[in-house]
């Protein structure tokens, strides 16, 4: 089994940053799976936002944010981060980390296995 934890989230006015972090812990866990941040604006379906591969050499945003949040992982840590900057009003959703056993890296919330109980990142004007 694997557990996430999200942290890092709150209220930033618009063009601040967060950094958000995922902590991963687990008897099953280990550096070969694949790391994703999703998130989810009240009345909107959840979204991908970030992937990153096992090896750190794959990492792929989506168009909305692309220039302006960054994934990384800690593999000493097994945390991965998502560097939020230039926030926008947009950006205000309730942000989950998720795990996947597909070592390519995806941007499909069905190729994850693991998921996070969310952090809310809320965006003023």
């Amino acid at each position: 089994q694997v557990q996430l934890v999200e942290s890092g989230g709150g209220l930033v006015q618009a063009g601040g940053s967060l950094r958000l972090s995922c902590a991963a812990s687990g008897r099953t866990f280990n550096r070969y799976y694949t790391m994703g941040w999703f998130r989810q604006a009240p009345g909107k379906e959840r979204e991908f936002v970030a992937t990153i591969n096992w090896s750190s050499s794959r990492t792929y945003n989506t168009d909305s944010v692309k220039g302006r949040f960054t994934i990384s992982r800690d593999y000493a840590r097994n945390t991965v981060y998502l560097q939020m900057n230039s926030l926008k009003p947009e950006d205000t959703a309730v942000y989950y980390c998720a795990a996947s056993k597909d070592l390519g890296g995806s941007n499909s919330e069905e190729a994850y296995d693991y998921w996070g109980q969310g952090t809310q990142v809320t965006v003023s004007s």
